[in-house]
Order: C-alpha cells, then sequence, then structure tokens
C-alpha cells in the first residue's frame, strides 16, 4: 500500500522580497487574527508593512532567508530513507511555499492508497496544528483527490523527541562552569492567553513535553522553568516569559541553558531570537553562562521514532490519532485536535 507521508511546518520566507506576502499569509489567517474577511485581510496588510523592515533585519541574520525550508526537508528526506518505497514524503509549509496546493498537485502524479498528515509540531494548536490540517483539507477537497486521509494530531512525549531533547540538555549542562548554580529554561513559543483559555491545549502539551524531558534527564535536584518567547502585539500571552527568566537568572547569578521545546528546526526563533538578542540579553543581565540546546532536527533516534510512528499509524489508521493511542486531552482543552477529529 503507498502512503504519502505530508510533513507540516510554518514556513518562512525565501529571500528579502518574500518578507512581507510571507507575513501576510501568516496575519491573514483566521487562527492568527479572527476578525471576518475583509477587516482581517486589511489588517493583516497593515501589519505586514509594518512588520516588514524589522523582520528584514532579522532573517538578514540567517543571510535573507529562512532555514526552515531546507531542515524540514532533510528530516522528509531522513523518513523516506527508513521509511522506503512505499512511501514517500510530502513537505508542505503553512504561511509560503511549497503550499498545499501545489504539494497536492505532485501527490496525485504519484496516486498514494492512504494520506497521513503528521505536523511537524510536537505540540497540538489551533494557530498551528489545527491551521495546517484545515487548509489542507479544504485545498484536498477541492482538488478531487480520492485517497483517504488520517493524521497524527500531536506528539508531545515521543520518546526520540524527549530523547534528543535530554541528550543536548545534558552536553550544555557540562559546558558550564561548575561553581555557578544552573537552570534549565524549556522555552517555547507563546499564545495569547485567550487562546488558551478558549480550550487550546498547547501550553499544558509543553508542560508535558517538559516534564518528560526532565525526567528522562533523572536529574531530581535540577531546577528548571518552562517559559515562552515571541510575544507579539497588545495581548496578555501566557507567561512566563523568557526574557523575563533570563533576566531574573542574572539577578540571581544562575548559569542558563535553553532549551527549545516546541521546535524541532532551526529557523528564527532558534537562530536569532534565542542565540542572538536574548544571548546579549543574558550578557547584560549578568548570567554567568548561557548555553543554548539545538533542536532535534535530523537526531538519530528522533527520526527513527517518528518513522516507527509513521508506521504504525499507517497500518492502524485512525481519523486523528496522537502519538500515545489511548491518550487525550483533559477535559478543560475542548479545541484538541483528537477531540474534533476522533
Amino acid at each position: 500500500m503507498k502512503t504519502a507521508v505530508v510533513l507540516f511546518n510554518l514556513g518562512g520566507p525565501s529571500s528579502p522580497e518574500s518578507v512581507q506576502p510571507f507575513l501576510f499569509n501568516l496575519f491573514n489567517d483566521r487562527a492568527i487574527i479572527g476578525l471576518p474577511q475583509p477587516l482581517r485581510w486589511l489588517l493583516a496588510k497593515l501589519i505586514s508593512a509594518r512588520r516588514a523592515p524589522i523582520a528584514r533585519d532579522i532573517y538578514a541574520v540567517m543571510g535573507g532567508s529562512s532555514p526552515l525550508l531546507a531542515n524540514t526537508i532533510a528530516q522528509a528526506e531522513g523518513l523516506e530513507t527508513r521509511l522506503g518505497s512505499e512511501f514517500k514524503t510530502f513537505v508542505v509549509m503553512r504561511y509560503w511555499h511549497p503550499r498545499a496546493d501545489a504539494q497536492i498537485v505532485a501527490m496525485k502524479a504519484w496516486k498514494p492508497d492512504q494520506i497521513l498528515l503528521l505536523p511537524l509540531y510536537p505540540q497540538y494548536s489551533t494557530t498551528t496544528t489545527g491551521s495546517s490540517i484545515a487548509e489542507w483539507l479544504k485545498v484536498s477537497k477541492r482538488s478531487g483527490i480520492k485517497a483517504p486521509s488520517f493524521e497524527i494530531c500531536c506528539w508531545p512525549v515521543l520518546p526520540g523527541f524527549v530523547a534528543a531533547v535530554a541528550e543536548g540538555i545534558r552536553s550544555a549542562l557540562a559546558r558550564l562552569p561548575a561553581d555557578k548554580p544552573r537552570r534549565v529554561l524549556f522555552s517555547a513559543h507563546g499564545l495569547p492567553k485567550k487562546v488558551v483559555a478558549g480550550g487550546d491545549p498547547y501550553q499544558n502539551q509543553v508542560e508535558l513535553s517538559a516534564m518528560a524531558v526532565i525526567e528522562a534527564l533523572a536529574m531530581p535536584d535540577l531546577d528548571f522553568q518552562i517559559c515562552y518567547q515571541s510575544r507579539v502585539g497588545p495581548l496578555e500571552w501566557i507567561g512566563p516569559a523568557t526574557d523575563s527568566e533570563i533576566e531574573r537568572a542574572g539577578e540571581e547569578g544562575v548559569a542558563l541553558v535553553v532549551a527549545p521545546i516546541a521546535f524541532i528546526s532551526e529557523h528564527s526563533e532558534t537562530l536569532v531570537e534565542l542565540d542572538h538578542e536574548y544571548r546579549g540579553l543574558a550578557e547584560r543581565a549578568g548570567v554567568p553562562a548561557y548555553e543554548r540546546v539545538a533542536t532535534a532536527g535530523v537526531h538519530g533516534r528522533f527520526l527513527d521514532d517518528l518513522t516507527g510512528l509513521i508506521r504504525e499509524r499507517s497500518a492502524t489508521p485512525l481519523p486523528c490519532a496522537s502519538a500515545v493511542p489511548d491518550w487525550r486531552c483533559p477535559a478543560a482543552f475542548s479545541r484538541c485536535g483528537r477531540k474534533q477529529g476522533a
């Protein structure tokens, strides 16, 4: 049986000229700004025009474009090598190329028997996984593709993902000065509080991921904190904020290991925000040492376990399944992807 595996990610601009249209696509997404049209379109035009110069400076640090697509393609190739000829991966970006419509054309030519939708976001959120899946289903329905599709909605405690993060933390801790107290910051992309209050399970799943890593480290006395980065706009966001935690560490004279817990590929939030902006903040705040853990990327065990998950779900397809077959979000999280899809 031929299985097409659709790997979803956010996407990023491919050149300085594509920064503004990329931002427009982002802010014109109903999952990001809930206003009706044409108000959302107008606001997206305004925000993308205002933010484009700042964003171009950010991407200039990375050579003028985002490395996210190249990193995702490397992951896709690693999975295809492990999966074999009965599987083919298709990379779909939400806000920049390759988009869903182009990849569905390529997929129809391959003629799969079934389609597995796999967002490359460990934790489910309506703003990431939910938005990506919704766009795909809309485009695929319009395309007339006949193969049945099913999804893996989340995998916050996938052992290979947890192992990759834990391995990076162990290495980073070993590089800290032995005479200073130390702390691990699990940093995730933030969300407005109202999104979480509306039943989005993302924050709960981020906490599950961090606690799974702590358990894997087996360091009962390790000081750690879950925090959130990348705040945008005037809304109140979930916290504590990563930059505030860095400042607190400086006041307390604590050396830091910063571990991205919601990203599996290097991009602007890691290569610029964590490596440049927050490292500079740590130096100014007096943090004795600052080490950043790499994302899971093409870590061998991570890709091995993701491969196993794909094989397992392909053999026993469900409308929407977590990496843990019998697991569901607590009742408070009414916008859980599995509850909507199962």
